[in-house]
């Protein structure tokens, strides 16, 4: 047996400096623990990235694909609907392997960013609460919410289904104005991804959220060209980056319940 990060670097997985980062984030596990710098492991052991197995006489990661997608408002995000509205399932290319998976859903009049992939691990960490990625929103909403109000949904609200609260408000309007007109605009960040909570956390102060476009997911944001509809495999360097981000947030979690 030999150390991990050396195993790892030997396997062509990554550099010695990378492997060692990814066990640093808590992203590498041998037997169903996680792994600590030092430790030990054989070609044959059950040794993970993120979930995925390593092939490590080989030198392979298992094929895992990452796909972004322009959902528009009127599809669903399911992959058959009772009513027989559009879902979102129906314009992706097919995988090279296995089925797409969504990565948390946008209700139907929610439009932007959505991801899927082919790794069900990968989407179950990134849908834990315990990743804290960040979604980041353009919300307007009908009326002119005041200071207070804006106060309140940074220090947190009470929903049915617990508190919550944004991360970060801030007005959005080209002349720097969020109440002009008859509606207000907003950026808005928060790192949950419960059901319709921006739309939830906006009536629970007493405004109607009219419009809600999702620009992005942890480091990966809404392409400027990319329209309604469309979709584009996710840049290897920005799907790693998520993926880290993700085991990160899970890490500190836990060392936070200790």
């Amino acid at each position: 047996m030999i150390r991990l990060q050396k195993l790892l670097a030997a396997a062509g997985l990554g550099s010695r400096r990378s492997v060692e980062e990814w066990i640093r984030d808590g992203r590498v596990t041998i037997g169903g623990r996680i792994a600590q710098l030092g430790d030990r492991a054989a070609a044959e052991d059950d040794v993970r990235l993120d979930g995925r197995k390593l092939d490590l006489k080989s030198g392979q990661l298992p094929a895992r694909e990452l796909l972004l997608y322009y959902k528009p408002v009127g599809e669903v995000t399911t992959r058959n609907d009772p009513q027989r509205r559009p879902t979102v399932f129906e314009r992706l290319p097919k995988p090279r392997s296995g089925r797409w998976i969504t990565v948390g859903r946008l209700d139907v009049n929610t439009s932007g960013v959505l991801l899927f992939t082919t790794d069900g691990e990968l989407a179950h960490r990134l849908m834990h609460p315990s990743s804290a990625i960040e979604r980041e929103y353009l919300v307007r909403v009908r009326g002119r919410p005041p200071p207070q109000v804006i106060r309140q949904l940074l220090q947190g609200v009470q929903l049915d289904d617990g508190p919550a609260c944004f991360d970060r408000v801030t007005p959005e309007n080209e002349r720097g104005d969020a109440t002009a007109g008859s509606h207000s605009h907003f950026r808005v960040v928060l790192h949950e991804g419960r059901n319709r909570e921006v739309r939830r956390l906006w009536n629970a102060v007493g405004f109607e959220v009219s419009r809600l476009l999702r620009v992005r997911y942890g480091p990966i944001e809404l392409p400027r060209d990319l329209r309604p509809g469309a979709c584009r495999p996710v840049d290897a360097a920005l799907a790693e980056q998520l993926a880290a981000q993700a085991a990160a947030g899970a890490r500190a979690r836990g060392s936070n319940r200790k």
